[in-house]
Parts: structure tokens; sequence; C-alpha cells
């Protein structure tokens, strides 16, 4: 699967686990899970090339321990690591 097809898929799992997504210049020094103001966020730093970019909402997602509660496909699951049960 493509990369920008997995930051697709990242992202509506990323909206299953209540994060918002904030694109934001960082310079490439930033990025990454926090939580204020009650909600949970994923910055994705501008900066970086659209396979970084993926890097950062694929560990942010792999650190959320309801990850295994989502909807996800086999390709997506695949990139995230996550082994399903037959």
């Amino acid at each position: 699967m493509r990369t920008v097809e997995l930051t697709e898929e990242c992202s509506d799992v990323a909206g299953q686990l209540g994060y918002q997504i904030r694109h934001e210049w960082l310079g490439g020094s930033g990025g990454g899970v926090c939580e204020f103001g009650g909600r949970k966020w994923i910055f994705i730093d501008l900066a970086l090339n659209a396979d970084e970019q993926l890097e950062q909402i694929t560990e942010a997602l792999q650190q959320d321990p309801g990850l295994h509660l989502c909807q996800i496909g086999s390709s997506l699951s695949r990139h995230l690591g996550i082994k399903r049960a037959a």
C-alpha cells in the first residue's frame, strides 16, 4: 500500500481513537502525541517528507492502548505490526 493511502487510513484510525490531527510547520524537530484541553492531539511536522510524516502518526497509534479495539484493514495492520487472530 502506498504512503498516502496508509497515512489516510492511519488518520481514520486516529479519529476512532479520539485524536485530532494538526499539520504544522515544526522545522523537522517536532511532532507526535500530546493531550491538552481534554483532547488528544497528533502533531504532524510539515517539514518532513511523506514517509516521515507517516512514521509520526504510526508511532502515535502504536502507543495507544485502544488500538486493538479499532477497525483496521489488513494492510494497515501489517504496517502497524498488529497480529490478528485467524
